[in-house]
């Protein structure tokens, strides 16, 4: 089988490879084409992937491309993993938020309306192209916004393209693991969109544990979601929040610690991946040891504004770990390629699942995974307190996509104004005054 991974010079892809190097079972991947828009780092990825798979037999056949459709032709899967505008552009998005007082996170708030702007059109014309090309592939969607880029592209591939987040992954083995159960035993309840859910209930042995979770201190102090919540807040809510929803509790303090920060997250990683790839050109480096010296950086730093704000310190061993979106990733693959019947929370489109969304609203729930694909599993419905921010959210995804589309400046405007975190109709043009003039992929947004 054919893997193509759209950011195929991404920082990240060799976690991929490297979860298919691990994967030795019948029906595997066995070829594997990068494509990127820039061909340098297209070069030192592929260097990195050669050095993971110089000991390791039979190892995926790997090529590289910067040619869209002859990426596309012949996949059996495709990994969509881009981001329009790089990591400037998300450091350009962090600037111009904290400069009229909101957040400029690149999935929440401003930020995250920003990069879908710039990223739709890219995204569309990306499963326009599947639809045509390789219209038998299945599309994995990890690129940013998740969910609102999943929603956007499903409505040219439907069912077949399918959104992958790591961070529920992670928070349910986190609490699997601190209440003494196996992870890949429990069943975790999670419901809500990308980066804005709740784990509801953690079942082990057929029990609920999450009420136990919920009654100790002690258990609730020694993970990061109950370091950064706290205990009270937990409880008032009965659930576990994404790690996400520190930005929507603890708003005004988020936006003063980035705004106090020496610098970004966006500029940090700016600035990190760019020594990395000036480190690849030379051919001497060790491209593998390097890769993962600047991969272990990245881990530890991750959200530690919210650290700070929340009292939490470093982040623990066992919290370096995330959901593993590679992982993810290829359990999804094997379920449909192999039809081997698995659960696993995706972002798909909702049917019926959560009462207060359309039917083709994508959301993040568990789902079913075989080789039909994925299908969400029923679900309570959400308490009001939940049911209010991800009607709001989704209704912001829908006037992104609806400016994507026509290109209207209103429809902008409209998304950033009605955003739980966007407070003034007035900042709501600033900011996109401010995202057009620093983004020439917006171009696209005119008076209408």
């Amino acid at each position: 089988m054919t893997l193509t991974i759209l950011g195929g010079g991404g920082f990240r892809v060799p976690l991929v490879y490297g979860a298919l190097l691990r994967d030795r079972r019948e029906g595997r991947i066995t070829h594997v084409t990068l494509h990127d828009v820039d061909p340098a780092r297209l070069a030192a990825v592929a260097r990195v992937l050669a050095e993971q798979a110089a000991d390791v037999p039979d190892a995926p056949e790997v090529r590289v491309t910067t040619g869209l459709d002859d990426a596309l032709r012949g996949s059996d899967f495709v990994f969509s993993a881009i981001r329009v505008g790089g990591l400037e552009g998300r450091a350009a998005d962090e600037r111009v938020a904290l400069a009229q007082g909101v957040l400029g996170q690149e999935t929440v708030g401003a930020g995250g309306i920003a990069y879908g702007l710039r990223t739709l059109p890219v995204a569309v014309d990306i499963a326009r192209r599947v639809a045509r090309l390789a219209p038998d592939a299945w599309v994995i969607n990890f690129t940013n916004p998740a969910g609102l880029v999943t929603e956007a592209m499903a409505r040219h591939l439907g069912d077949r393209v399918i959104g992958i987040c790591d961070s529920p992954v992670g928070l349910g083995r986190r609490l699997a693991r601190v209440l003494g159960a196996d992870p890949d035993r429990a069943r975790v309840d999670y419901a809500g969109l990308n980066h804005l859910g709740w784990v509801r209930a953690l079942h082990v042995d057929g029990r609920d544990e999450l009420p136990r979770l919920l009654a100790d201190d002690r258990l609730l102090e020694s993970f990061e979601e109950g370091r950064l919540f706290g205990a009270e807040w937990l409880r008032s809510l009965g659930a576990v929040p994404n790690e996400y929803l520190h930005y929507y509790y603890f708003n005004r303090e988020a936006v003063r610690a980035y705004q106090e920060a020496e610098q970004t997250r966006g500029a940090f990683l700016r600035d990190q991946q760019a020594r990395f790839y000036a480190e690849m050109a030379d051919p001497a480096a060790p491209a593998l040891a390097t890769w993962d010296r600047t991969r272990a950086e990245r881990e530890a730093t991750y959200m530690a504004e919210n650290r700070d704000v929340a009292g939490a310190g470093e982040r623990a061993e066992d919290d370096l770990e995330s959901g593993g979106y590679e992982q993810v990733a290829l359990a999804l693959m094997r379920a449909v390629a192999r039809d081997e019947r698995t659960t696993l929370i995706l972002n798909v489109r909702n049917r019926t699942t959560l009462s207060v969304l359309d039917a083709d609203a994508v959301v993040e729930v568990p789902c079913v995974v075989d080789a039909n694909g994925a299908r969400p599993l029923a679900a309570e419905p959400l308490p009001y307190h939940a049911a209010g921010l991800v009607t709001a959210v989704k209704a912001v995804e829908r006037e992104v996509i609806a400016a994507a589309g026509s290109g209207s400046r209103a429809a902008a405007v409209k998304a950033f104004a009605l955003h739980p975190l966007v407070d003034s109709l007035a900042v709501a043009r600033r900011l996109l005054d401010g995202y057009t003039a620093v983004h020439p992929g917006l171009d696209y947004l005119r008076e209408r």
